[in-house]
């Protein structure tokens, strides 16, 4: 079973293509976008080792010669010293501009890539073939790239959008329990922001994912059917594509705070950030009491980080992480913009919220019991 869902962008239309197996379309595909028959490829060293030959023979069978770029795994690689290692790589390639850039691997691989891509001689096209859940649902759809700075994450970038995206489920049974358990931290946002039906379904479906190929599956095109839509509407984050971001700006600053190590993934700072949202949500009288609690009952029930307390290691008070919130993308004027519920699957942007409401919500979390 294999789904396709096309973002619709004026004269950028390109189709996501989910399903396990789809990773064996790229060598005809890619091929037939035209430029050079030479593809560029840049990964990482675990997916390289799992899975860049089955990549590199189907690009051989549709007759393309293919060189990679292994880079090191994890969030560090988003920086400048790799960036510039990348675009000096595609350079020695001689990439030219009708050539294909392949970003073969999870959302630091596609960010970079895709980065590097924008920038090398002022864009060349690329294909995303995201290899982690979390870049299936999230980061390789929307052409949102770049890399991160000490200020905070993701502060140096570009819109890019890819001319193709290819997930193949099947390449998720590689991943580890925590790699895929941090996926679905993007994947319940969305029902969370904009689809209570999908949230039902989750309920119901989700814990069955990692073995049910059909549920992981429409996990994975619901989620790009909802971020598709979004960013058809707003590519460039003016208004409804903020929405994307719920639970993003605790989770910015708890990643900042964790110096984006492996003590948090991003996902899992993505569902920590959704469960303080709600909170803060409910606190304001937005949305009803039950609703943070089925939020973090059902990622309790997921087996997935619920609280700050469940973060190893100490972490600064409630008026720092309040700073470095202040570092997030999406501040205007000064203010920071939430993304808040009036309940489950209906979220909306606001700068209207009290700092000293924030400030302690994120203490009360802060003094839970550790675990």
């Amino acid at each position: 079973m294999i789904e396709t869902v096309t973002v619709d962008l004026p004269g950028r239309v390109y189709d996501i293509r989910i399903g396990a197996g789809v990773l064996a379309e790229a060598g005809p595909r890619i091929a037939a976008m035209g430029g050079r028959k030479h593809v560029a490829i840049i990964t990482d060293e675990t997916v390289a080792g799992l899975h860049l030959q089955a990549l590199q023979d189907t690009l051989a069978q549709a007759g393309l010669t293919s060189a990679a770029l292994a880079l090191p795994p994890g969030e560090a690689t988003k920086s400048w010293p790799h960036l510039e290692r990348s675009v000096s790589w595609l350079l020695d390639q001689k990439v030219e501009r009708g050539d294909i850039v392949v970003a073969f691997g999870g959302g630091v691989i596609g960010d970079l890539a895709g980065f590097a891509a924008a920038i090398l001689r002022r864009g060349v096209r690329f294909v995303q073939i995201p290899t982690s859940l979390l870049a299936q649902v999230d980061s390789s759809v929307g052409g949102k790239t770049g890399i991160n700075a000490p200020h905070g994450k993701n502060l140096i970038g570009a819109f890019h959008q890819p001319s193709l995206v290819l997930c193949d489920t099947g390449l998720l049974d590689t991943l580890t329990r925590r790699d895929f358990l941090a996926g679905y931290g993007e994947v319940v946002k969305y029902g969370l922001l904009g689809d209570a039906a999908f949230f039902d379904w989750l309920e119901g479906n989700a814990p069955q994912m990692a073995d049910d190929m059909a549920a992981r599956v429409h996990a994975v095109t619901r989620s790009c059917q909802m971020k598709a839509e979004i960013v058809a509407r707003d590519e460039t984050e003016q208004g409804d594509r903020a929405l994307l971001n719920l639970g993003h700006t605790f989770c910015h600053a708890l990643e900042a705070a964790t110096g984006y190590s492996d003590r948090l993934l991003h996902g899992e700072g993505v569902a920590i950030g959704c469960a303080l949202a709600f909170e803060l949500s409910s606190r304001l009288g937005l949305c009803s009491q039950e609703d943070p609690s089925r939020v973090r009952a059902h990622l309790a029930a997921m087996g997935m980080k619920v609280d700050v307390a469940n973060i190893e290691g100490a972490l600064p008070d409630a008026e720092t992480l309040l700073g470095l919130m202040g570092q997030d993308k999406k501040v205007v004027d000064g203010q920071l913009r939430f993304i808040l519920a009036r309940g489950i699957g209906a979220a909306f942007v606001t700068s209207d919220v009290p700092s000293d409401l924030v400030l302690a919500v994120l203490d009360d979390a802060l003094r839970k019991p550790r675990g």
